[in-house]
Parts: structure tokens; sequence; C-alpha cells
């Protein structure tokens, strides 16, 4: 299922809303390109959307949920990925 959270969050002059899925990766990829959403909006486990995207979000199906739902409904379904858990690229070497 397609959650997402109301746009609270600010940042570059837009309020933003995150959009997740509790079943799959692919399941959030898909919704995110039905939705315009650009790949590299995609941060870990979920895809930041401004809210000029939001009604269109929910007019495609996703459920609105607070923000600390949307949270734990990610965690139930085991794919949250919390910054400290993600493995940033190591720098290349020569």
């Amino acid at each position: 299922m397609i959650l997402v959270d109301e746009p609270l969050w600010p940042g570059r002059g837009h309020l933003w809303s995150h959009l997740v899925s509790d079943l799959s990766y692919d399941e959030l990829h898909a919704f995110a390109e039905m939705l315009g959403s650009p790949r590299r909006a995609f941060d870990r486990d979920h895809y930041d959307i401004p809210e000029y995207r939001f009604s269109s979000a929910l007019w495609l199906g996703a459920t609105l949920l607070p923000s600390r739902e949307l949270t734990a409904r990610l965690r139930a379904a085991g794919l949250r990925r919390p910054k400290h858990l993600v493995r940033r690229a190591s720098p290349v070497r020569p």
C-alpha cells in the first residue's frame, strides 16, 4: 500500500510530504513514476514530494497517514532504512 503524510516539512521554498510503500520499493518506485516524481527525490526508503504533488498522490490512491504512523508502518514492513544504518559510498582511491 502506498502511504503519504501531509506536506508539513519545509525546504527549498516548498512544503514536502513523505511517500512510502509498506509492501515494496518496487511498488513505491512505480507509484512515484506515475506521480511524476524524479528518481532523485528518493531518499533511502521514501520519496520527498512537494506540496503541489500531494493531491495527485491522493487521487492516484495513496493513503494519508500521520507521519508517526507512516514511519511505524514502514518499520513494521521491514522497509525502514535509517540514516545511521545506510552505508555511504566509499570514496574511490587511486
